[in-house]
């Protein structure tokens, strides 16, 4: 099936080519504005004794496709799912899953000791163990 082009199923008429030249041009202009698409991961967040944990699905990536950065009170985790099919867009059926970079920030309800964190990811599902750092938040001082 042909791709019908948004100016005939608007206006009914055919596109002249000065009109489709300044729609690629608008569009490559476009393309270089915005940033790429990225996906969003979902996530549970639960605290478990003495860990805040981070649990994810992440299906069809390896752990040298995941980037994950802790800070004391945030942590982001970045991948990249690659297709390993080229298919034609006119082939769908449905297309439903995601490829390409994802990204998910969790800001966190304390603070964490980034030192001892520690990630896994086994059968598809990556899980986050941050260790809470039990800081008084009260201290009191000496006279002296």
């Amino acid at each position: 099936m042909a791709k019908r082009s948004l100016f005939k199923l608007v206006t009914g008429g055919e596109e002249d080519d000065e009109t489709k030249s300044s729609a690629m041009t608008m569009n490559e202009e476009k393309s270089e504005d915005w940033m790429e698409p990225e996906g969003n991961l979902t996530v549970d967040v639960y605290q478990s004794g003495d860990d805040i944990v981070i649990v994810s699905t992440i299906a069809g990536v390896t752990a040298t496709d995941l980037d994950i950065t802790i800070t004391t009170d945030m942590v982001t985790i970045r991948g990249e799912r690659q297709m390993h099919e080229s298919v034609n867009p006119e082939d769908y059926y449905y297309q439903e899953l995601y490829w390409g970079p994802f990204s998910r920030s969790v800001v966190l309800p304390q603070e964490i000791d980034t030192e001892n964190a520690k990630a896994q990811l086994k059968d598809g599902i990556l899980t986050v163990r941050l260790p809470k750092l039990e800081r008084s938040r009260t201290k009191k001082l000496k006279i002296g």
